[in-house]
């Protein structure tokens, strides 16, 4: 894809995440946005996925350790093909397979259940070093909040990764700035994040602009190259990215918009579509 491609298929994306929050009158749409460029890379440049084929063994693996940005997995998954995009609107409906968090059992392309936090990057962990052992050539991607980071398991799960040597997993942590209770320096401070990685043997990637396509290839080509380390990809991100009144704004970390700011939403995506069409 181009990058401007991307950049439309980004938007669509932050669309349904959009419209599946609303739908829900619940959900977590601050931190689904930041993330929306580096999902939309992640699948339609970076793994190797088929949306025909979900379970076929050589994949790529997915952990969304920061499971409540379940909107902005779905949402990719479904721009992907891997089920219909009309049914994002029934998340966390009663009988809906799109619940809350990332369900394995139930949706297509989760490759692991998520949403207790600092828990997904032991799972990826776990992913990597199995191909290892197996001698499989697939990679690992697991995407972290900056606030999950906090927990206690994100560094043991960090550590036993290093030590092992798995160059077959990338950590991206997504660097908004921002977690439920506020500024993540104010809540307790995990900065600074990349020389934390490094101490626990990870080639780091810092990126400055972690919503920006050119930034964002240039970092997972560079780990593509790194041998005998882990690498992690500390990607400074806008929460809520794309909708004017949601960015960097801590209030819509997990708050669904009404019908009035649904219309405010979609309109800013609208606009930011057409104008991305007449590049």
């Amino acid at each position: 894809m181009t990058k401007r491609e991307l950049e439309i298929t980004a938007n669509e994306i932050r669309k349904g995440i959009i419209s599946s929050v609303h739908s829900a009158k619940a959900g977590h749409p601050g931190g689904s946005l930041s993330a929306a460029d580096i999902f939309t890379y992640l699948y339609f440049e970076e793994m190797n996925v088929d949306p025909k084929n979900p379970k076929k063994s050589d994949r790529d693996r997915f952990v969304l350790s920061k499971g409540h940005t379940a909107p902005g997995l779905y949402a990719t998954l479904a721009e992907k093909g891997f089920f219909p995009k009309e049914d994002l609107l029934t998340l966390r409906h009663i009988g809906s397979y799109l619940q809350g968090h990332p369900d394995m059992k139930h949706i297509p392309g989760v490759d692991m259940s998520s949403g207790s936090l600092g828990q997904g990057i032991s799972a990826a962990v776990g992913m990597a070093l199995s191909a290892k052992l197996s001698n499989d050539n697939y990679r690992v991607y697991t995407l972290l909040g900056d606030g999950e980071i906090q927990e206690g398991q994100v560094w043991e799960a960090a550590m036993f990764a290093g030590h092992r040597k798995l160059d077959n997993l990338v950590v991206i942590v997504d660097n908004n700035g921002l977690q439920i209770d506020g500024p993540i320096d104010e809540v307790c401070s995990p900065y600074p994040i990349g020389e934390k990685f490094k101490a626990f043997n990870f080639h780091v990637i810092e990126l400055e602009d972690g919503n920006d396509f050119d930034q964002i290839k240039a970092a997972f080509d560079e780990a593509k190259s790194v041998k005998g380390m882990p690498v992690a990809i500390v990607a400074h991100t806008v929460k809520g990215k794309g909708v004017s009144f949601m960015e960097n704004a801590v209030g819509w970390h997990g708050k669904a918009p009404n019908d009035e700011e649904y219309a405010i939403a979609m309109e800013d995506l609208k606009k930011a579509g057409e104008a991305l069409c007449q590049k």
